[in-house]
């Protein structure tokens, strides 16, 4: 259950800061905590076997690994700012 929690506040976390306009969702660290947390989750949803909840925590996890992978120079450096 501790696992869970924790991978449902790193996605959580970073999404209320973008509400709040605390943080981007272009800033590397929301990209990182989406893909931290939605890949808990999925592992904990197999093991459950949950798929619902796995092809949810799953494709998110894939959208937010790729994000990673595409970085362009240009939101390396915004990104730089917003995250100070």
């Amino acid at each position: 259950m501790f696992v869970q929690v924790l991978g449902s506040l790193c996605v959580l976390v970073p999404f209320v800061l973008v509400q709040l306009g605390r943080l981007t969702s272009a800033s590397l660290w929301y990209t990182w905590l989406n893909l931290i947390g939605s890949s808990v989750l999925a592992v904990e949803a197999a093991i459950g076997h949950n798929w619902g909840f796995l092809l949810l925590e799953a494709v998110w996890a894939v959208v937010s690994l790729r994000s990673l992978l595409t970085v362009r120079p240009d939101r390396v450096t915004a990104v730089s700012r917003d995250d100070r």
